[in-house]
């Protein structure tokens, strides 16, 4: 990929004002990651809701930590950081194992991660994932979380709303993806906290009931840091889970940090591999030590950087300061928490299909094979599995004449890769 024409170049330091509008930008696109990842995981853990708040907390720190040392001590690349969902499968697989165990693996696998790249024998490894297996690990990552986000779907605040819940996701992910169509610059690229902050709305319309956690009874600040323990516990099947899923995220981080680097063309680019990819196993370390899901590089940023020609490093510093701070107000980030859980899981849904359109991408090339397409495909999927796993108590609200319709996942499959492909991405 050649080379894009910048206004601001690498190691430039725009004027104050656009690093502060510019940081916004990264700030809004960072914050939705950490919010969606950061709640169902802590909703996994731990059913007391100051716990979960104080999880989240945890969470805006490590990544704000690791975006602020990769920006001056690591790839030094215009990269956002945030939760590694391909982490989140490790964890839902491992529910029955205690925090220790998880943690302890998370931190033994940032360890493994940062020794390899360090040693240069990641190098080595790169040869193991050609652009098949990487391709089916992308889509596998979506996949193996169907039942999750199926679980966020269903999670109704009484009983006899699933019909609801399942018809407000169907056509709101529809409205994601009609959105993604018709949006550009900069409405595109935050189309995430848009959806977040337009779907609450819209459902709290609907369900007048839904119970809101008042954030009142929290403080405005808290040193979360207080008090925090850490103790290793190592179970083996556990540990070998968590390094398959490290070997995955490894890819990711891999495939970020080229990704931009092709964009860009900055200088010693093997160095910044090497060194990024450790800075990513030292945070994951850090994020065992501070009991939460590690860290990742995204490569999301290519899009944000291609669309406004900012490749500035020091113009992610705002947002990276600004979810630092948020990790101290316990206040906030309970007000945050309140987001539904089924637009936390409609959301999630709209992130791993693009995972798997990522996927096929990866597969069959980009010259042929465009994100649309594998957009068109990858909602069907989704859509066709998740149905399909509906569970019997759910399908006995719906009314007999909509249980072979809604309760079909090849049906729901074929009508939605329908209307992808001719309303939605029609081509003229």
């Amino acid at each position: 990929m050649a080379g894009i024409k910048l206004k601001y170049g690498l190691d430039e330091k725009p004027p104050l004002i656009d690093s502060l509008l510019y940081g916004l930008l990264w700030f809004a696109i960072s914050l939705p990651t950490v919010i969606i990842v950061g709640k169902v995981v802590a909703g996994l853990h731990f059913g007391d809701l100051g716990t979960q708040v104080h999880y989240m907390q945890k969470l805006f720190f490590l990544v704000a930590v690791s975006l602020l040392i990769q920006i001056f001590l690591g790839h030094k690349l215009p990269l956002v950081v945030g939760p590694a969902t391909v982490l989140l499968v490790a964890i839902v697989a491992g529910q029955n194992s205690t925090i220790e165990d998880i943690y302890s693996a998370i931190m033994l696998g940032g360890a493994i991660l940062a020794l390899l790249s360090i040693t240069g024998l990641f190098a080595k490894l790169e040869k193991l994932f050609t652009s098949r297996v990487v391709a089916a690990i992308l889509i596998l990552i979506a996949l193996t979380l169907t039942p999750t986000i199926l679980n966020l779907i269903l999670t109704v605040p009484q009983a006899g709303m699933e019909l609801f819940h399942l018809c407000f996701a169907l056509i709101f992910i529809m409205g994601m993806f009609l959105a993604n169509k018709l949006l550009t610059g900069i409405w595109k690229s935050t189309l995430i906290v848009w959806a977040l902050i337009a779907g609450s709305l819209i459902y709290l319309a609907f369900v007048p009931q839904y119970e809101w956690v008042g954030s009142f009874e929290y403080n405005t600040f808290s040193n979360f840091l207080r008090g925090t323990e850490f103790s290793f516990s190592l179970d083996l099947g556990v540990l070998i889970s968590f390094l398959i899923c490290f070997l995955a995220l490894s890819i990711n981080d891999l495939g970020s940090i080229q990704s931009v680097g092709k964009l860009i063309n900055p200088s010693n680019m093997s160095k910044r591999i090497t060194v990024g990819i450790a800075v990513t196993g030292l945070s994951n370390m850090l994020a065992g030590f501070l009991n939460v899901i590690g860290t990742v590089n995204f490569s999301l940023s290519t899009g944000i950087i291609a669309a406004n020609g900012i490749a500035s490093r020091f113009t992610l510093v705002p947002a990276a300061i600004g979810l630092l701070v948020i990790s101290f107000l316990p206040k906030l980030v309970a007000f945050l928490g309140n987001i539904p859980v089924l637009i936390i899981g409609i959301v999630l849904l709209y992130i791993m299909c693009s995972q798997i359109a990522a996927g096929l991408i990866v597969a069959f090339g980009s010259k042929t094979f465009t994100f649309e397409d594998g957009l068109i495909i990858g909602l069907p999927l989704m859509l066709g599995i998740i149905v399909s796993f509906l569970p019997s108590h759910a399908l006995k609200v719906f009314p007999p004449l909509l249980i072979p319709i809604l309760g079909n996942g090849f049906v729901i499959g074929t009508l939605a890769v329908l209307f992808m492909e001719h309303v939605i991405y029609r081509h003229k």
